[in-house]
């Protein structure tokens, strides 16, 4: 059977490896290729290398990327910061497979993340058995990083409690972990940092301290803005999705357009021609979510529908996207049927149609 999810290092082993066949410059200690090289990963390349075509895996803000590579070859730590649904782990997992050839050294963070999460634990049977030894200790993806040379990756860090933001605080600092079990010290080989993301809308959840903020660049990874941009976006990733899970229709261009449109009136409060204010909703309906409801749409008309995808296939999967987050964004996106789709041309009036109907179910 073949895997659901593929990580990056192997899904793009080939572009990975002609790019370091290719790779002449100076490579900061432990790195797989130059900054430049990782740049052209993440953002793709114009012209082929070594014969192999190089993807666009980012699309966005060139000098952002630029930063947060600049930064990993630095002594500071990275933290990509945003609303969710902007790709952050999507980035940090493009950039540690580029970099370090691996994207498998992670900690996800929890309200249940220990302190054993991030420095090491112990096989107790073994513990018990023959006392502290090297055999017996379980390393952290953290602490592997550090004797591997790699970096690692720390997902929603501002989700995990006090007392281990504390013991990131000596890691980052000292570049070390001690054991005192074995009474031995695991120093940070060249190459170790840490990649972390955090959601801004977890502000205040588990604030971080101002020590630990201090040893972390921040980046902020923005909402798309761009309505052409995050369509290209939305429709890489969906086709992506389709080809990985051989399964759903592609959606029409002016479906996927239409969608995006919605998304971003949503998030901003007015349409685009500026006209009309809408209702924004509560929850971010972010670029992920409408990666989310295509896919989604396209799986639906190719199992339940025609086989092609049509408005009301894209309604009814719209309104899974919509539903969780409570009966105020409801209300704001059925307003937003109401007083701006559907006074619209074309495609809109059948979907402004369609979503008055899906919608019931969820009144």
């Amino acid at each position: 059977m073949s895997e659901t999810r593929v990580p990056a290092e192997r899904k793009y082993q080939a572009e990975i490896e002609a790019l370091i066949a290719s790779d002449s410059g100076a490579r900061p200690p432990g790195w797989a290729m130059t900054p430049q090289s990782v740049i052209r990963y993440v953002l793709g390349s114009d012209k082929p290398v070594g014969g192999v075509p190089i993807t666009a895996k980012y699309i966005g803000d060139r000098a952002i990327v630029e930063v947060a590579v600049a930064t990993l070859a630095s002594d500071r730590a990275l933290l990509l910061a945003g609303e969710p649904g902007t790709a952050k782990s999507w980035l940090s997992e493009h950039l540690t497979a580029a970099i370090s050839g691996t994207s498998a050294l992670i900690v996800q963070g929890t309200s249940g993340t220990s302190e054993e999460h991030i420095k090491y634990g112990w096989n107790y049977a073994l513990l018990l058995a023959e006392g502290p030894s090297e055999k017996a200790l379980v390393a952290s993806p953290i602490l592997r990083a550090m004797r591997e040379g790699k970096i690692a990756r720390f997902e929603e860090i501002t989700r995990t409690g006090q007392e281990v933001q504390d013991a990131l605080i000596s890691i980052l600092s000292e570049k070390q972990i001690a054991i005192p079990e074995l009474g031995s010290i695991v120093g940070a080989q060249r190459g170790f940092n840490i990649l972390a993301t955090a959601n801004t809308r977890d502000r205040g959840v588990n604030e971080m301290s101002a020590a630990l903020k201090r040893r972390f660049n921040f980046v902020v990874i923005p909402v798309v803005s761009d309505l052409e941009q995050e369509i290209r976006i939305v429709k890489k990733r969906e086709e992506e999705l389709r080809s990985d899970y051989q399964v759903g229709a592609p959606a029409p261009e002016e479906l996927s357009r239409m969608l995006v449109t919605m998304f971003q009136e949503l998030r901003a409060g007015i349409t685009k021609d500026g006209k009309t204010k809408v209702k924004a909703t509560g929850a971010v309906l972010s670029t992920a979510e409408a990666i989310s409801v295509l896919f989604q749409s396209g799986i639906l008309a190719q199992s339940f529908g025609s086989g092609a995808v049509s408005p009301n296939d894209l309604a009814r999967a719209l309104v899974g996207a919509v539903a969780k987050e409570g009966a105020d964004d409801l209300k704001a996106v059925r307003e937003y049927f109401e007083t701006v789709a559907k006074g619209r041309a074309g495609a809109w009036k059948e979907f402004s149609a369609a979503a008055r109907i899906a919608f019931r179910t969820t009144a």
